[in-house]
């Protein structure tokens, strides 16, 4: 089972967000059978079967196994992944795009921007996976708590010159054989924690 799988196909993004095949889709965390998902998601077993032949269709749920049951035999399934993203690309032409919104200050500039984050290392993760190879990334999440809308000022102008000589030290346009990463930084208030 993959920790993570990224949806890019609209069939496949369609099947798992049906509210009834979600359902079935988080109950199979562990193999199951489609008797023993009845009960849990209130359906019949033969609609229980219904959904799993549409899951397995599309690659959401896979074989773990047989089972016999008086005397019948049971397949097991199980989730293909622990956790599933769909990404902007099963929306095609309508998925965010920051190149489409020229405030990069807004929320919804934000937005796009990890929207198209999704689209592309997701892209590049399902073909690294298809082809057995790692994705080298590098990830940097913190949470800063500023005194004063000032301060946020001077922390994100010292940033911003940081990241830029920086980029600037080691870009080179014309490296043999060298590779465009793209680095993306954000900033927004961070969600309060939930209450218990």
């Amino acid at each position: 089972m993959l920790d993570l799988d990224v949806i890019d196909d609209p069939a496949r993004a369609a099947v798992v967000l049906d509210p009834v095949k979600r359902r079935i889709l988080a109950e199979l965390s562990e193999p199951a059978s489609a008797a023993s998902l009845a009960g849990r998601v209130g359906l019949t077993r033969q609609k229980v079967n219904y959904h799993l032949r549409a899951l397995e269709e599309h690659e959401l749920v896979v074989p773990a196994g047989e089972r016999r049951w008086g005397g019948l035999t049971e397949r097991l399934m199980v989730a293909s992944a622990a956790s599933f993203v769909v990404s902007p690309a099963a929306l095609g032409s309508l998925g965010a795009d920051p190149e489409r919104n020229p405030d990069r200050l807004s929320a919804s500039y934000l937005i796009a921007l990890a929207a198209r984050i999704v689209r592309e290392v997701g892209a590049l993760w399902n073909e690294a996976r298809r082809q057995e190879k790692r994705l080298a990334t590098l990830s940097l999440d913190s949470v800063i708590r500023f005194r004063s809308p000032t301060e946020r000022a001077a922390f994100t102008r010292e940033l911003t010159e940081t990241v830029a000589a920086l980029a600037a030290r080691y870009h080179d346009d014309n490296a043999p054989g060298g590779r465009s990463h793209r680095l993306v930084v954000a900033a927004y208030p961070a969600p309060e924690p939930a209450k218990a």
